[in-house]
């Protein structure tokens, strides 16, 4: 990737973990798009400068816009594998879609400065947009999912990270923006922890304490790891970047799942694998212990694009 014309990308695409998250989900109100456009600049401005401002808490973000209200506010131009959500369905494994037309993602170390920045957000979309949704996610134990396993141990490490999420040359007027398909999961933690260990460790396809991924044989087909890491046509790994979190209180908790890649269709074809399996039967297990309630897909365009189309 050329970095060198590498438009400003908002920094929490590829951001590393962090302690704390807030997700905020917008519907538009009608006929504000020509505010809009200079609104939605004007926070990831916001977000972006902020990031120098709350350096010593790691605090990053990103706004990103629904693939069904992407027209309505850009009509001029479109990402061009943005479509919206694939919804899926086999037996008692869903994955529906529930579309938003704006995302708006923040994390930090310090949940007091989320607090503060998600209110300001809100108080500068006023009037333009109605907040639909919002979840809190933490870090959990060390970098754990809910069901007790490490999460995201298959992300890409260090500039790989960009490689992965962030558009290239092969859209240019896109380039530094990324595709986001959203989750949210609730567990069924009881339905889980009765399982044995090693049912759970078969089921996810690594150990449990000590995150260590079963040699490649021993993996069940049924298995999450077996189910997910996909190769294409060329035998190149089919990569995203997650960048998920745990959410929720005892009553309903499970995991924000959210990924951000330079294409949609690694994300497609992942959850192709898990719902409806390779064509044998051989469908994602883990998916008998949690649910997709939603099922969103955005694009966080880059910070140039925001700016330039501010005032169109």
């Amino acid at each position: 990737m050329d970095n060198q014309a590498m438009p400003r990308e908002q920094l929490g695409v590829c951001a590393e973990g962090n302690l704390h998250s807030v997700y905020l989900m917008f519907n538009a109100n009608e006929g504000v798009e020509s505010q809009l456009r200079p609104c939605i600049a004007n926070v990831a401005q916001y977000i972006y400068e902020l990031t120098d401002q709350y350096a010593d808490s790691a605090f990053n973000g990103f706004v990103a816009i629904g693939a069904n209200y992407w027209n309505s506010l850009y009509p001029s131009a479109r990402p061009t594998a943005l479509k919206p959500f694939p919804a899926m369905n086999a037996d008692t494994r869903d994955a529906p879609a529930l579309e938003y037309d704006l995302f708006v993602h923040i994390r930090c170390d310090r949940f007091d400065i989320l607090h503060l920045v998600a209110n300001e957000v809100c108080q500068m979309f006023e009037g333009l947009v109605e907040l639909i949704d919002e979840e809190r996610g933490f870090r959990f134990m060390d970098n754990r999912d809910l069901t007790g396993f490490v999460d995201g141990t298959e992300n890409p490490k260090g500039r790989s990270r960009q490689e992965v999420a962030l558009v290239g040359v092969e859209d240019e007027a896109f380039k530094g923006g990324s595709y986001v398909h959203v989750q949210k999961f609730a567990h069924n933690l009881s339905k889980w922890n009765r399982l044995p260990q090693k049912k759970q460790e078969d089921i996810v396809g690594r150990t449990k304490l000590d995150n260590i991924e079963y040699a490649s044989e021993d993996k069940p087909l049924t298995s999450h790891i077996k189910r997910v890491n996909l190769k294409d046509a060329d035998g190149k790994s089919m990569e995203i970047l997650r960048q998920s979190m745990p959410y929720g209180t005892v009553k309903e908790q499970g995991l924000m799942f959210i990924s951000t890649c330079r294409n949609s269709v690694n994300f497609e074809q992942m959850l192709k694998s898990m719902v409806h399996g390779d064509g044998h039967g051989n469908h994602d297990h883990l998916l008998h212990f949690t649910q997709a309630l939603t099922g969103s897909s955005f694009f966080a365009p880059s910070l140039d694009f925001l700016e330039n189309q501010a005032g169109e």
